[in-house]
């Protein structure tokens, strides 16, 4: 999944990280789903460039929820 030569993305990664926006938007109702969207794109982006792609989608939900969870926190 996700593996590429240069490290770039390919569409089950792309498939995977929107499965990641599907269950953190179901996780956290109260957040704006774009919001989210916005929150999972960055930590994706974080993984531009990386020759090892099979864990990305896993890592990236790891750090989105971890932004959410600290953002309903204090918002």
């Amino acid at each position: 999944m996700g593996s590429t030569q240069d490290g770039s993305r390919d569409d089950n990664e792309q498939r995977s990280v929107d499965e990641v926006v599907d269950r953190l938007s179901k996780k956290f109702p109260d957040l704006d789903r774009d919001e989210i969207r916005r929150i999972v794109d960055e930590e994706h982006r974080a993984f531009d460039g990386r020759p090892v792609r099979d864990f990305v989608p896993v890592l990236v939900e790891k750090g989105a929820k971890r932004r959410i969870k600290a953002a309903a926190k204090s918002g």
